[in-house]
């Protein structure tokens, strides 16, 4: 991870749409979630959802497969953890404890 990689990262969840997708998909756990129940959930156009979905993907945070006629989509747990690593690698002048706060917030989140 770099500072490109993990700014293209954060923009892509800097706009409010994609943030609703990202957190709609997020909920869906590992079984991630069909393109049009995306759209439904987050009440825009599968046209429009179809451009932040691969503004996702081009991203890495999101990973897509195919089933029968439907496209999954799935967070990529492994890239959100590695940007919120980035974010934090340096924290507190080594004391890493002073983020102790942060990893069990996130834990008690997932």
């Amino acid at each position: 991870m770099n500072d490109h990689d993990a700014a293209t990262r954060l923009s892509t969840l800097a706009h409010d749409v994609r943030l609703r997708v990202f957190r709609t998909v997020m909920s869906a756990g590992p079984a991630g979630m069909p393109a049009s129940k995306i759209a439904d959930a987050v009440e825009i156009s599968r046209n429009n959802l179809s451009a932040h979905l691969n503004i996702f993907l081009q991203a890495g945070l999101m990973d897509v497969e195919p089933s029968g006629r439907q496209r999954i989509y799935r967070i990529n747990l492994t890239a959100v953890s590695d940007t919120i690593g980035y974010l934090v690698a340096d924290c507190c002048q080594g004391h890493p404890e002073v983020c102790d706060a942060l990893g069990k917030h996130l834990r008690t989140s997932c």
